[in-house]
């Protein structure tokens, strides 16, 4: 065998192709959920996968405001902010959270399962986090995709 002639292909910006997909979050549970779209952001479900680049597909998540949670989630799970003031630490359960805006639980859950540095948020402008059932981004022609179908 000729090792010599196997090269290793490092995604860049130019060679990355980004798709858009849509995904439907009607009665989904919101964590596994958020780790599947993870991955899609990410890119790591691509043959071409690289730790560094931006090689992911943009995201529509559409009906937001149907995602559930298992157990007693809704109430006793805490998410936590600090202010950097003495006695500024802040709780919120994700009850709290979703009654003001469901979009901004799904992109905390999403945000919590990328990596922490800067790629996180271009990551980040990649997700579109949508309520209802209608979005802005028809001219993109998302294709539809189903999470249950990706391991």
């Amino acid at each position: 065998m000729d090792t010599l002639s196997f090269k290793t292909v490092s995604a860049n910006s130019a060679t990355v192709n980004k798709e858009w997909v849509l995904v439907d979050a009607t009665d989904m549970v919101l964590g596994r959920m958020a780790s599947k779209v993870a991955k899609l952001l990410r890119g790591k479900y691509k043959p071409n996968f690289t730790p560094h680049v931006d090689c992911g597909d943009n995201v529509i998540i559409i009906n937001a405001d149907k995602v559930r949670l298992t157990g007693k989630k809704w109430t006793d799970r805490e998410y936590l902010t600090y202010s950097l003031y003495p006695g500024g630490q802040r709780s919120q359960s994700p009850a709290d959270i979703f009654e003001k805006s469901p979009v901004r639980l799904v992109e905390k859950v999403v945000k919590g399962m990328l990596p922490k540095n800067k790629l996180a948020a271009k990551l980040m402008d990649n997700l579109h986090v949508y309520a209802g059932a209608e979005h802005p981004h028809e001219a993109q022609t998302p294709k539809v995709i189903d999470l249950n179908s990706i391991k």
